[in-house]
């Protein structure tokens, strides 16, 4: 993971543009370099997974122009075959360097080419311009704001503007900016065509497309590892990418000491597949010990985020402080697709696509940002096969009535889609379990316990009505959200608000974010 940094113009306070830049040191640990673009500034800080030589350093130059990219760009060779037959030549092997000759062929036409996950800042020498892109999931970060003079200012945190800008907002995923606008390239939620193919079709399309978005991202100049908490998804990760690889990949799950609903899971999967397995355990002071920091590299007050984001960052920590490993891949993304556990109560197969789209537009601000920042901040980059781009825009076209829970079973196609010998019949029909609930569920009681001393009745009533958008609802969410002001202050317009089921479903108006709390959770949590 790289950090970048984009200012379109002159900079009004050198000095606070070096300390916001210097937030983000732990994205990109190796090298960090700033150069002149125009009247403005681009500024990288490396971490070297693809073409890790001298060369492959960022801002890459080419006839005055200028270009930063936070990314990765799966198949990037065969494009680069395609630019030196038109006679661009390259002198590093890292994927990013074909940017600037992608845009001088084809402009802004470039970003919907990419099968990517990136951020960038490019600047144009012949025109002056500053163009800006995100990839259409928005797996990467990229933030923006505009300084006291006018100017705007692109980051890949909000902890970089802080400072430079008065107002930070999210880069839009799928958009591209040129000339003041925002510009759509790409809709991952929007479906052109509903498939509507069998139900062995439709498994086997899921199949083939999962383990292409896994086997792409296996591709590293720099060691792989893989998070596993014995749930579905990342036991699927795990399972697809051991077949494809002929040493044993190195798996990390976490647990707190008293309750890890998941360990004994992780554990299971880890055997059959035949991993390397490490196991974390942590207790409940290294929980609130954690605590402030994970909030400051969120930069979010979502409640449920917040909870899943402490067992990630912790196992990242460890995995950065015990390992060399540089890449790791996740199982994020498939309850946005498939379904969470309240969806089992979507009223109809329209409701539930619809609830689909808002989760994609949205994963930005949650799923997706807790992956990000968790691993980057351990100088760590975060892979994400179930956001894979074919894979994405496929599952969303299939008829939403075959994604309803209808088998008594929820993710039942992704289930099905990989009955065999992937993993053992356990961890593939396991009922799902909350992240921060499978990491035990004392993570969450302990958390909420501690909040709940913070602050009478009283404090809490007077104290949440301090803020207008996304007041908060409980003094466990007072609590994050005191913590985000002292960071990002006055800036809660970043995160559309808190990560809840949809309320005006049956069953789903609830007061706390976990699936613990439905009717339907069961046993989800053993």
């Amino acid at each position: 993971m790289c950090s970048i940094i984009g200012y379109c113009g002159p900079v009004a306070d050198f000095d606070a543009f070096q300390r916001g830049f210097r937030r983000t040191v732990s994205r990109g640990p190796d090298q960090s370099r700033v150069l002149q673009a125009g009247e403005g500034l681009l500024g990288f800080h490396r971490l070297s997974i693809m073409g890790p030589t001298p060369e492959g350093m960022q801002p890459f130059a080419r006839d005055g122009s200028y270009c930063v990219c936070n990314g990765e760009i799966y198949g990037f060779q065969a494009l680069r075959r395609g630019l030196e037959e038109k006679g661009y030549s390259f002198q590093s092997g890292s994927d990013c360097e074909i940017l600037l000759p992608l845009y001088r062929e084809y402009g802004t036409d470039l970003f919907a080419m990419l099968d990517a996950e990136f951020a960038c800042v490019l600047y144009d020498g012949e025109t002056g311009e500053f163009i800006a892109a995100r990839d259409p999931i928005g797996i990467r970060p990229l933030y923006y704001g505009y300084d006291s003079r006018g100017v705007i200012v692109f980051a890949s945190e909000p902890k970089n503007l802080v400072g430079i800008v008065e107002t930070i907002w999210p880069f839009p995923p799928g958009h591209y900016y040129r000339g003041g606008k925002f510009v759509r390239y790409r809709d991952m939620a929007q479906v052109d065509r509903v498939c509507r193919d069998g139900l062995d079709a439709v498994c086997a399309n899921i199949r083939e497309k999962l383990t292409a978005g896994v086997e792409k991202r296996l591709v590293a100049d720099a060691k792989v590892g893989f998070l596993l908490s014995g749930g579905l998804d990342s036991s699927l990760v795990c399972a697809i990418a051991a077949r494809a690889c002929e040493k044993p990949i190195k798996t990390f799950a976490i647990g707190m000491d008293t309750d890890a609903i998941d360990l004994k899971y992780a554990r299971q999967a880890a055997e059959y597949i035949g991993s390397d397995h490490t196991e974390v355990i942590i207790t409940r002071q290294d929980v609130l010990d954690s605590l402030e920091t994970v909030v400051e590299l969120l930069a979010t007050y979502d409640i449920t985020t917040i909870r899943a984001s402490v067992g990630m960052y912790l196992v990242c920590k460890a995995i950065h402080e015990r390992t060399d490993i540089r890449v790791i891949l996740t199982g994020e993304i498939s309850d946005e697709l498939f379904g969470y556990k309240y969806t089992d109560y979507a009223p109809s197969a329209q409701a539930f696509q619809e609830e689909a789209e808002k989760r994609i537009r949205e994963l930005h601000m949650y799923d997706v940002l807790r992956a990000d920042r968790c691993i980057s901040v351990n100088s760590l980059e975060a892979r994400v096969p179930f956001g894979d781009l074919d894979f994405v825009e496929y599952v969303m076209s299939i008829d939403p009535e075959q994604k309803l829970n209808r088998y008594g079973k929820g993710k039942y196609l992704l289930r099905k889609a990989f009955q065999g010998d992937w993993l053992p019949e356990g961890i593939l029909w396991r009922e799902k379990a909350a992240f921060s609930d499978a990491v035990g569920h004392s993570l969450v009681d302990d958390l909420k316990e501690y909040a709940g001393g913070l602050y009478t009745d009283g404090e809490f009533e007077a104290r949440r009505k301090r803020y207008r958008h996304a007041q908060p609802f409980t003094k466990e969410s007072l609590l994050y959200r005191e913590l985000f002001e002292k960071y990002y202050p006055g800036q809660s317009g970043m995160v559309a608000g808190f990560w809840m089921p949809n309320r005006a479903w049956a069953g789903c108006d609830v007061d706390d974010p976990s699936a613990r709390v439905l009717a339907n959770y069961g046993g989800s949590g053993l």
